[in-house]
């Protein structure tokens, strides 16, 4: 991942950087066995057993058995500038020397991270490839999978002596390998010059450059540059026999600069039916004098909001493309946000591509001391876990980074906590000097992978959510630009539920804007459906919705509500007028965005949620999932952690991680649990900060205690095997 924090972050063009926190060091000792090699199909596990259960829903459901294999412990597999050395002997012992430590630290997958922009080494593809396939080969024999990540759409070109300083400071994690002017004049690939196939500068003609990577981006139209990446897949699929591909940055850096090559006039002109403006037409671009190039744009221009649809419809069709060309090689493309406008000036649309994706990656926490608060990511994780289920329950994977064995134990956790695959990443090269204690990947989660390949082997894939409260998250406001009055966005309000909902142990999930136009699917659940602030509506979403409530279903709405149809245009009246007084199961409340109507709900009796705590510290987030073949599990996550700082900083000037600290002083936690909703057996609780210890949980007259005393992180109440 390029990130200049994590992706997310970079979306407001600030800095990334990544960094160690601290727990406790009590550990089981890593487990010497290779991990057994993942079934080539998974199977079809049959639904979780529960008590019957009323106002809640189990969701989510076993990866299709399309899926070739379902990383679960996977890892970066960091390469260098010297590995082009291959075959040289000291290339070959590193890597089986690597190799024994990922299978030593019980990884199942390992995912690559160097060489990134791929086409800066077109001219050493053998020497590449031959060093990919010895990984390969080396890998598989521990039983461990190998999955390729790679920027096809990028070539470094720093223009500046300031953007060259930058990129060699803070970019050498892609590893670097940059030509001088002259050489990029002939840089070529199967006969097609990158030249040739950049985006194109709106503003002078120049070629596409991304200012915050120093890059020079191909345009996803121009046909060179497409069948330019056909066949490097070929020839890698022909070289390298990888078990799956990230093909990263399916997006458009360059942003609202770009583009104005013949291939995107073009295509504006026959699916839109539209011309792209000059840039000095401030009616189109906006404010062009704003710093920051993410904010430019007039979404009050129809015009404007469909040239964003047309960019974002290029890169999904390039992603078709890679998959077409792939056949069945699982792909996997990466996205740190799915729910804020500002993507839209970069065209990446995860719900856009997720038809032509096998697996969907989060890249989720970075290293420095501001990345501590994991409970506002939650949104991201869960939205993206839902396009994921949607995908055929495709395998989703959160992606962390972390400089030490602390750091890579709290991306884990939380990948545990949200019931989904752990990607555990250092990130070497991305401060002008590595720390002096920055560790190996392998050696910084090798503790609670073997931990938990010892204590709690539980397969997330295996897991069903328990959903008290759906929250819609309707892409077509982000995709229009709406925001409200007070200049809040609906995503806004959405992960405003999602923050309030994880403090009061409620589980949940989105319900994004294909399932809203579909009356069915939506009367499958009794929960309540949240619609706060959902400003453009489709005809078929209200016309699903008319259904759902005329049927008996339960919404809780806040307003305003379809002012705008799914382009963007504002209605005569807004839809909610048809709605309001009409319907039993319709309830009009606050938006969480200014208010809190989850608590409100709770204290009037209107809602009542099957966890609720009643005494011990509320910092303590508890999620349930059902998990096949063990019954009822409760995840906890400490939401009141708080990191230590480094003496080093990141490229933005924040201190990296050097411990976390949990702010709690009380861990004596007690909860009324509705059994007549969920069925508890009994539990015990366990953790790696506890080592091999396995503490009884107390359920008695549906009042459940559990002691969290000498856990910082992460704990997991579950029964025994």
């Amino acid at each position: 991942m390029n990130a200049k924090t994590n992706r997310r972050q970079f979306l407001r063009l600030t800095a990334l950087s990544t960094a160690g926190l601290g727990v406790p060091a009590i550990f089981t000792n890593p487990a010497s066995a290779a991990p057994a090699l993942p079934s080539p199909t998974a199977t079809t596990l049959p639904a979780a057993g529960t008590a019957p259960i009323a106002a809640a829903t189990l969701h989510g459901a076993p990866p299709t058995p399309a899926t070739p294999f379902i990383p679960n412990r996977a890892a970066s597999w960091w390469a260098s500038l010297e590995n082009l050395q291959w075959p040289q002997k000291y290339v070959l012992d590193n890597i089986r020397r690597r190799a024994d430590g990922f299978a030593k630290a019980n990884i199942d997958t390992a995912i690559n991270f160097g060489f990134h922009t791929r086409f800066d080494f077109s001219n050493y593809f053998n020497a590449l490839h031959g060093y990919y396939a010895t990984v390969c080969e080396e890998l598989h024999q521990r039983g461990i999978r190998w999955i390729d990540h790679y920027s096809c759409n990028h070539v470094i070109r720093p223009r500046t002596e300031a953007d060259f300083q930058m990129v060699n400071k803070y970019e050498r994690h892609s590893v670097l390998l940059i030509p001088d002017a002259k050489a990029t004049e002939f840089a070529q690939y199967e006969g097609h010059l990158f030249q040739d196939l950049c985006e194109v500068d709106l503003r002078d003609g120049s070629r596409g450059y991304a200012k915050q990577y120093q890059f020079e981006a191909f345009c996803h139209n121009n046909p060179a540059f497409l069948d330019m990446h056909r066949k490097y897949l070929l020839q890698l699929m022909k070289d390298v026999p990888f078990d799956g591909v990230e093909v990263d940055d399916m997006c458009s850096y360059p942003g609202n600069t770009t583009c104005g090559c013949k291939y995107c006039r073009e295509r504006f002109r026959k699916d839109y039916g539209h011309e792209i403006p000059n840039f000095s037409d401030a009616g189109f671009f906006g404010n062009t004098s704003q710093k920051d190039m993410l904010d430019w744009g007039n979404y009050g221009n129809p015009v404007y909001r469909d040239w964003l649809r047309m960019k974002s419809d290029s890169v999904r069709d390039h992603v078709k493309m890679i998959k077409e060309t792939i056949g069945s090689k699982p792909l996997m493309t990466c996205c740190s946000d799915t729910g804020p406008i500002v993507l839209n000036a970069v065209a990446l649309d995860l719900e856009k591509m997720a038809p032509h994706l096998d697996l969907f990656m989060l890249e989720n926490v970075g290293t420095n001391i501001k990345n501590i608060d994991w409970v506002s990511m939650d949104a991201e994780a869960l939205n993206q876990k839902d396009i994921a289920s949607k995908r055929g329950s495709a395998p989703a994977l959160a992606l962390s980074y972390a400089l030490s064995e602390k750091g890579a134990y709290l991306g884990w956790a939380l990948a545990r906590y949200w019931g989904v695959s752990n990607w555990s990443s250092t990130l070497n090269g991305r401060l002008e000097e590595d720390p002096s204690h920055a560790l190996e990947q392998e050696d910084a989660i090798s503790k609670p992978n073997n931990w938990e390949k010892q204590h709690s082997d539980l397969p997330w894939w295996q897991g069903r959510d328990l959903v008290e409260i759906r929250v819609a998250n309707n892409r077509l406001c982000r995709e229009n630009g709406w925001r409200d009055a007070d200049g809040h966005e609906h995503w806004d309000r959405s992960k405003a539920w999602s923050i309030q909902l994880v403090h009061h142990n409620v589980g949940y999930r989105f319900v994004r804007a294909d399932e809203l136009t579909d009356a069915a699917s939506l009367l499958k659940e009794n929960t309540p459906l949240v619609l706060d602030g959902m400003g453009c509506v489709s005809d078929r979403q209200f016309a699903a919705i008319k259904t759902y409530l005329a049927k008996g279903g339960t919404a809780w709405m806040a307003l305003p509500f379809g002012t705008h149809d799914e382009k963007g245009f504002a209605r005569k009246t807004p839809l909610s007028n048809e709605l309001n007084g009409h319907y039993k199961g319709l309830l009009m409340i606050d938006s969480a965005v200014s208010s809190t109507p989850l608590e409100k709900m709770i204290a009037t009796g209107k809602f009542r949620p099957v966890l609720k705590q009643i005494k011990g510290d509320t910092r303590w987030a508890a999620r349930i999932r059902i998990y096949e073949g063990k019954g009822t599990v409760i995840h906890f996550m400490n939401a009141g952690l708080e990191a230590t700082p480094d003496t080093v900083n990141d490229l933005s000037g924040i201190p990296l991680m050097k411990d976390i600290v949990s702010l709690v002083k009380d861990n004596q936690l007690e909860y009324e649990v509705d059994t007549t909703r969920i069925k508890l057996s009994p539990l015990h609780l366990m953790s790696p900060e506890l080592g091999g210890e396995r503490r009884p949980v107390a359920v008695d007259n549906q009042i459940l205690k559990v002691n969290l005393t000498g856990v910082a992180i992460y704990g997991i109440a579950a029964p025994l095997p």
